[in-house]
């Protein structure tokens, strides 16, 4: 009988070593296959130079681009001018908030890409301004294939008085709007259908609460708040990796 309990005893003592064993080589595997996942190069902007060791300060109003470096890049890239100025000014001036952040404007602009095609979503365009050329509004979130929102602007900016919509070209939630919503071209508004204001907010957005997106955790976690799908994660990865091999060095 004492031989049959010391047996069990070492019996469950050899399962619990095992079992933990075979926990920490599952965490291990994970670890290095969530690693692999690491976050996209962020690229940056070449801006023009005023005078010797001096640039401007990253804003769209001044036009402070290298105009052969926005040339170069929208025409590698496929992003039209405009809204790469934006983009690019964007990712400059949310850095300047967050100085941990780090975020490139291909992180901005492939969020760009997914949610409106920059802009010309239903065959519209950016003006000079940056205005969308036709309204940009997502389906109605009312509970069908999509997440249920009821109204939060009384129609305002989607023309719903029922159920919230996406609006603009990085498709922000009227709520969401009224918390994160930017001016990011000087005129005193902040308008989630101009692409200067709304890709200054997005690129904030990303980089609340401290995050610093160059690293995959970051990166992933901004994207995932962003819209909560591994695959739309998936989507602006591949597509923010795509417009940093494009374009180069921003020299």
């Amino acid at each position: 009988m004492l031989r049959l309990k010391r047996l069990a005893v070492l019996t469950l003592f050899a399962f619990c070593v095992i079992t933990g064993f075979t926990f920490w080589a599952l965490r291990v595997t994970g670890a290095e296959t969530s690693g692999a996942r690491s976050a996209p190069p962020q690229s940056e902007a070449k801006l023009e130079v005023l005078s010797t060791n001096s640039t401007p300060a990253v804003n769209i109003t001044q036009g402070s681009f290298d105009a052969q470096w926005l040339a170069r890049t929208a025409a590698r890239t496929d992003i039209p001018v405009r809204a790469l100025r934006a983009y690019a000014a964007a990712a400059g001036m949310a850095n300047a908030a967050a100085p941990t952040c780090g975020i490139g404007w291909n992180t901005v602009a492939a969020i760009g890409f997914i949610e409106s095609a920059h802009g010309t979503h239903g065959g519209g365009s950016l003006t000079s301004a940056g205005q969308a050329s036709r309204p940009i509004v997502g389906p109605g979130l009312n509970g069908d294939g999509f997440a249920a929102i009821p109204d939060t602007d009384d129609g305002v900016l989607d023309g719903d008085a029922l159920w919230d919509h996406a609006v603009g070209p990085m498709q922000f939630i009227p709520s969401t709007w009224q918390m994160a919503g930017q001016d990011g071209n000087g005129d005193g508004e902040s308008d989630p259908l101009n692409i200067d204001d709304a890709a200054l907010s997005a690129a904030s957005y990303l980089c609340a609460g401290g995050r610093d997106v160059t690293t995959a955790e970051g990166w992933t976690g901004a994207i995932y708040s962003y819209n909560q799908s591994e695959y739309y994660v998936s989507q602006v990865r591949d597509q923010a990796i795509a417009y940093a091999a494009q374009s180069g060095p921003a020299g």
